[in-house]
């Protein structure tokens, strides 16, 4: 048998997901409706209702999977540094490296979450999103040696939200190279201070 036929067909979360990361990240979440999704996807609405429940929840599972593909990405450029200090500094390489791709268009959790009501399934899988950022980089400026992790790991997340906005809203994927350069100072600063 070949592959394409022994290849699985997508199932309908499959495809509804695969819709909806195109969607809500190129346009947003609220002004993407269901039925684009839907008609994208190729399956019935109550497809949509008997797998997510319905919209908020998508758009939770759509952030659940973005969330989960940055964080391999991240990881992978972590995991591939030498040292506790280029370790710190591949998180940046890493996002830098979404700045150049074609379909970039900005954070999607800064975008979903702008659109969101306090309190809300969007709001929370941002919030976690954000949170594992910000212990990502206290661990590695703790395994770096700096005396105060904690701060500079909230420098360097300052640092990585606004290269972020700043290549999405002035359209300047060296905005990467500009947050890493800022970084190493601060990263820099920071361990002299522990030595």
């Amino acid at each position: 048998m070949s592959k394409a036929l022994s290849a699985k067909a997508p199932t309908a979360r499959e495809r509804l997901l695969s819709a909806a990361n195109e969607l809500f990240y190129a346009e947003g979440v609220q002004s993407v409706g269901i039925d684009r999704i839907i008609e994208r996807a190729g399956v019935a609405k109550a497809s949509l209702y008997n797998t997510f429940g319905g919209k908020e929840q998508l758009i939770r599972a759509y952030l659940d999977s973005r969330r989960a593909k940055l964080t391999e990405r991240l990881l992978r450029g972590v995991d591939a540094a030498d040292n506790p200090r280029d370790r710190l500094l591949a998180v940046f390489d890493a996002q830098a490296a979404l700045f150049v791709e074609d379909d970039y268009h900005g954070c999607a959790f800064v975008a979903a979450s702008a659109e969101a009501k306090h309190g809300s399934a969007i709001e929370e899988a941002s919030d976690t999103y954000r949170a594992w950022v910000r212990a990502l980089l206290t661990d590695l400026a703790r395994d770096a040696g700096a005396p105060d992790p904690e701060a500079l790991g909230r420098q360097l997340h300052l640092l990585y939200d606004g290269g972020g906005v700043s290549a999405r809203m002035d359209r300047d994927p060296s905005a990467g190279a500009v947050a890493r350069q800022a970084a190493t100072i601060l990263i820099d600063v920071a361990l002299a201070d522990g030595s």
